[in-house]
């Protein structure tokens, strides 16, 4: 699946152009970015593509010198594993 990076979003979808996988981090503060969400879809559950979401999120945000902070437990989690 590829990513589509937006400012502050990444997404995929389907075939059909149905969002599948999502994570959102908004800035809250300046130079400082909130992993709020990460979604998957049920269909695409176990193959990775949440952690994916979560390092794709992190590689932007540090690209741009901000820091990462998480208040989904899946990316909280994520970073206690991979930080």
């Amino acid at each position: 699946m590829e990513f589509i990076h937006e400012p502050e979003r990444i997404y995929g979808t389907d075939e059909n152009g149905k969002v599948v996988a999502e994570i959102t981090f908004p800035q809250r503060k300046p130079g400082v970015f909130t992993i709020e969400h990460t979604i998957v879809d049920g269909s695409l559950q176990g193959q990775g593509i949440a952690g994916k979401l979560v390092q794709a999120a992190v590689d932007d945000i540090r690209s741009q010198g901000g820091q990462v902070r998480a208040t989904c437990s899946y990316a909280v989690k994520w970073l206690e594993k991979h930080e």
